[in-house]
């Protein structure tokens, strides 16, 4: 299995990434979404008693409530805290892999877990690091799991998207100063995101 993750800016495209990708009969089990909630589009999260460890993960989803509705992947999306990128909503595989990586008695995942959870899942260390940043930044991440006679096409869906790649998104990170991923640094404000959007907004980096 090769693993294919892209960082999308808007989420509404990773959406519907995520929606032809399961038309295409790609199974659940193989897909995993994670992506920022800081402009608190899916609600706002609190941390209760109820919520302060994963749930559902059966079936995909991580802490708190579950929030998705429908079918397919989206509707096993879960909300929960991240340090250095805050709240956030996720499902899959790869949430489960970041989240069974941190919980424990505060909550949340360790960010850690999700760079652990794409270096499990065959990413490099500098890629996990520009993919965490990226939700930082207020991105939302797609990862895929697939034979390799599915890369070009499952490939091709995320790009029709405008899902970029770790070493584009990278070089453009980079350009600021960027380095790698710091946890203990301030989880972006609704403005700084915006502005973000703004700065790659049809731009295929």
């Amino acid at each position: 299995m090769v693993t294919i993750t892209r960082l999308f800016d808007d989420y509404s495209e990773a959406e519907q990434a995520v929606r032809d990708l399961e038309a295409q009969g790609i199974p659940h089990s193989d897909l995993s979404v994670i992506s920022s909630n800081a402009d608190e589009r899916h609600g706002v999260y609190e941390r209760t008693d109820e919520n302060d460890v994963a749930e559902g993960l059966g079936r995909g989803a991580v802490g708190g409530a579950i929030i998705g509705g429908g079918a397919g992947l989206l509707a096993g999306l879960g909300m929960l805290a991240i340090p250095g990128i805050g709240p956030i909503v996720a499902a899959g595989w790869l949430a489960a892999t970041a989240v069974g990586a941190g919980v424990g008695a505060a909550g949340g995942a360790a960010a850690g877990g999700i760079i652990g959870a794409l270096i499990e899942g065959g990413h490099s260390e500098e890629e996990a690091h520009i993919y965490s940043e990226g939700v930082r930044r207020g991105g939302t991440i797609v990862s895929v799991r697939v034979n390799d006679g599915r890369v070009t096409e499952v490939e091709e869906i995320l790009r029709r998207h405008h899902g970029v790649d770790a070493d584009a998104r990278g070089r453009a990170y980079r350009e600021t100063g960027w380095s790698s991923f710091d946890e203990n640094a301030p989880p972006y404000t609704r403005e700084e995101i915006a502005a973000e959007r703004e700065r790659y907004r049809g731009r295929d980096i």
